[in-house]
């Protein structure tokens, strides 16, 4: 229950630069009198204005500053829920928005806005609609239920009923499963995307594959070929090495032809110069008898003797030299082709060379080949980071599919939720069980006050109304004094539903003006009876410009202008 106990303001429309206050729980009927523009009616203002940031007359904020002073506008409320003392302090020029609880400062952790609602969802739980519907009634400011648009009338009695929250939860619940289509669709992208991966990685393996096998045989036939060139040149080498063999056993017969030919011509030099010594003897002894060199005569016989021998020397010498030269000739011979042979053999030996130098290189290619072979073998065994992508791209595949599940399976849920929550669901079973207890106070509150008649509200909030007289008549049908027997049955009545219901429950009722014009003198008694004896744990405060109920209340509040400002009068 909300327990109201003390109001003050300044510097607020008419008041001054001194602050008025009234004390909501000192008296149980109170009457504020006061002639036009004393300020009387200043009350309703300064509370809604403390409580939601807006006056309940029509009058813009800024005129709210006081004309005169145009600064330090304050307005401060007190009040106790479930024995939490609250003060809402709230100023204009400068302006100041504050929350005190238990005599401690309310944290600002945001701006106005949100701890606005915070005050009215978290520690009132009432909006301004449904708190005018419960505490004010009256003035032309003021809207009575019956003149309210059928939305706004459900949202009073959801108020009431305390089921307003079914409304915050569809509205949560909508925004939930908006959130999970949003999400599903999202999700629905992505399995696409992880598909089409998980497709083109497995092409990619399979490319993989197929690349890696294509590339191990054409390595394969490149193996193949070199070792076909391999034997090819072993096959060469054999040959060459055969050729070789023969043509080094051929050089073998010949191999000491350079030796021999040297031989023959060291011999040949010394029978040339033994013939040339011998050709110089004959000529010596032939064309000389005598000595040149002592003058004696040279012996004939011995004389012709030399010249006999240095022929038949120099003949047998001559011979001889012929069959030397015929010797060399053939050693030459023999010698050319031992270094023919010789030729033949190193370039067959440099054509084995070069063959083994190919076979070497077609050894290495092979082994690079079986290496790289062997490396695809292995990338094509053990694919560990290609299937691993595989995996992960299965595994996010698998986890989307579940959370798509997930997502589906929490919006069949919210699905039925919200459809309990609409307003055709739970809470119209709720307002179906209340509303023959609504309309059968209604009707009590409006026999109390003399007024016989039969009130009805349907599920759609519109009334049907049978009288004696007529039988189906409206609420627009009635005089302004009937309609505000309503006005106040229906007050009574949210009521007595907030405190059952302990939802906007109370103590607080403020009637602006209901006794000037509505109200007859029947009426009016009957009104107070039931202020008095049937609208229990409340305090009232009645605006009136009537002066003839002063004695019908336990207190008077007099409002009057000094110098322009209004102020309460003192007792």
């Amino acid at each position: 229950m909300i327990t109201f106990q003390k109001i003050r303001w300044k510097n607020f429309l008419s008041t001054g630069d001194h602050f008025s206050e009234i004390d909501f729980i000192k008296n149980g009927t109170n009457l504020i009198v006061g002639t036009n523009g004393t300020g009387k009616s200043t009350v309703l203002d300064a509370l809604t204005f403390s409580l939601f940031n807006k006056p309940f007359r029509k009058i813009n904020k800024s005129q709210l500053v006081n004309a005169t002073n145009e600064k330090d506008t304050k307005v401060e409320v007190e009040f106790n829920i479930n024995g939490k003392q609250y003060l809402v302090r709230r100023c204009m020029k400068p302006n100041l928005f504050e929350i005190e609880v238990d005599g401690q400062k309310m944290h600002k952790q945001a701006d106005d806005r949100a701890m606005q609602k915070i005050l009215e969802e978290n520690i009132l739980k009432v909006n301004y609609k449904s708190f005018t519907q419960i505490v004010i009634l009256g003035s032309s400011a003021f809207v009575p239920f019956m003149q309210l648009s059928g939305t706004n009338r459900r949202e009073v009695i959801e108020d009431l009923l305390d089921i307003r929250i079914f409304s915050a939860m569809n509205s949560i619940i909508k925004d939930k499963i908006r959130k999970q289509k949003e999400d599903i669709q999202v999700l629905d992208l992505k399995k696409d995307n992880v598909k089409d991966k998980l497709e083109m990685q497995e092409k990619f393996i399979q490319e993989l594959d197929n690349r890696g096998k294509e590339r191990i045989k054409g390595k394969k036939e490149k193996i193949n070929v070199l070792i076909t060139d391999t034997d090819n040149c072993l096959e060469s080498n054999e040959s060459i090495q055969d050729e070789v063999f023969d043509i080094t056993k051929e050089q073998e017969k010949v191999i000491g032809a350079n030796k021999k030919l040297k031989s023959l011509n060291n011999l040949k030099g010394k029978i040339s110069n033994k013939v040339s010594t011998i050709t110089k003897e004959h000529k010596f002894f032939t064309e000389n008898k005598v000595c040149p060199t002592c003058t004696q005569d040279i012996e004939e016989s011995f004389r012709l003797n030399r010249i006999t021998d240095a022929q038949t020397k120099a003949k047998e010498l001559q011979s001889g030299y012929k069959e030397l030269e015929e010797a060399i000739k053939n050693e030459e011979e023999l010698e050319r082709l031992f270094t023919k042979l010789t030729k033949e053999i190193t370039k067959l030996n440099n054509d084995i060379s070069q063959n083994n130098t190919r076979i070497s290189g077609y050894n290495r290619q092979i082994r690079d080949l079986e290496s790289e072979i062997q490396k695809l073998t292995d990338q094509l065994a053990n694919r560990n980071t290609e299937h691993g992508k595989l995996e992960e791209f299965n595994q996010n595949l698998q986890s989307i599919f579940k959370e798509l599940a997930d997502k589906k399976t929490e919006i069949m849920y919210h699905d039925f939720a919200y459809s309990l929550l609409k307003d055709d669901g739970v809470k119209t079973k709720i307002i179906k069980k209340y509303l023959p207890l609504i309309n059968q106070q209604v009707n009590r509150f409006l026999q109390m006050m003399d007024f016989y008649i039969n009130f009805k509200l349907n599920e759609e909030f519109n009334e049907t109304i049978e009288s004696p007289i007529h039988e189906n008549f409206s609420y627009s049908s009635f005089s302004e004094g009937e309609k505000m027997r309503i006005d106040l049955a229906l007050l009574f009545t949210w009521r007595e539903v907030a405190r059952v219901k302990n939802s906007v429950n109370t103590n607080l009722l403020i009637m602006d003006e209901v006794f000037d014009s509505s109200l007859d003198g029947m009426g009016t008694d009957e009104f107070l009876k039931i202020i008095r004896y049937v609208i229990k744990d409340a305090n009232v405060f009645v605006i009136s410009h009537k002066p003839d109920l002063q004695d019908k209340f336990e207190s008077v509040i007099k409002f009057e202008k000094v110098k322009g400002f209004s102020q309460i009068a003192s007792s």
